[in-house]
């Protein structure tokens, strides 16, 4: 498919971003989804300005993002992980109440992008995004395919461009 884009996205911009991973059980040698988060912005011309594992607790996540969302060094900050609807999975609760703006095409889009591959199972997903203290914020599922689909098709196509429509330029 051929789309012509509204407004094209200059070339040469980095978005620097921090990489979260929401986890009980991962570390840094098995986290596969924050590797491939690291790699794929890495790849694009993106810059990774921090990388943390944390537990799976609502307040802990609050505090991560709100810490994160503080740096000047930081434009965006992708979490991955937590957003089913299990006992443990509290990234969707933790962060769905600090979004000062949301993004709802990104989760109806990432829901029917996940139909596509995985069938109805898409629809325990709570995939979001939106602002909060001037920063970009992405929660992806924590699986490596999950994440691969998020950022191939919605995140980094419109990284730049979203980033520039925070700041006004």
């Amino acid at each position: 498919m051929d789309r012509q884009i509204p407004h094209p996205t200059p070339p040469d911009i980095t978005v620097r971003c921090a990489v979260v991973t929401v986890s009980d059980t991962r570390t840094i040698e098995t986290d596969k989804s924050g590797q491939l988060l690291q790699e794929m912005l890495g790849s694009t011309g993106h810059s990774i300005t921090a990388y943390q594992i944390i537990k799976d607790e609502k307040l802990e996540v609050v505090k991560q993002l709100q810490h994160l969302c503080q740096r000047e060094d930081i434009d965006a900050v992708i979490l991955n992980g937590g957003t089913g609807i299990a006992p443990r999975d509290t990234t969707y609760d933790a962060i769905e109440n600090l979004l000062e703006k949301t993004l709802p095409g990104f989760g109806e889009l990432f829901r029917w992008l996940s139909y596509q591959e995985i069938g109805s199972r898409a629809i325990a997903s709570r995939a979001v995004a939106g602002t909060y203290q001037g920063k970009l914020v992405f929660s992806l599922p924590g699986s490596s395919n999950a994440v691969r689909l998020g950022m191939e098709k919605l995140i980094l196509p419109e990284l730049v461009h979203l980033r520039r429509q925070l700041r006004g330029n």
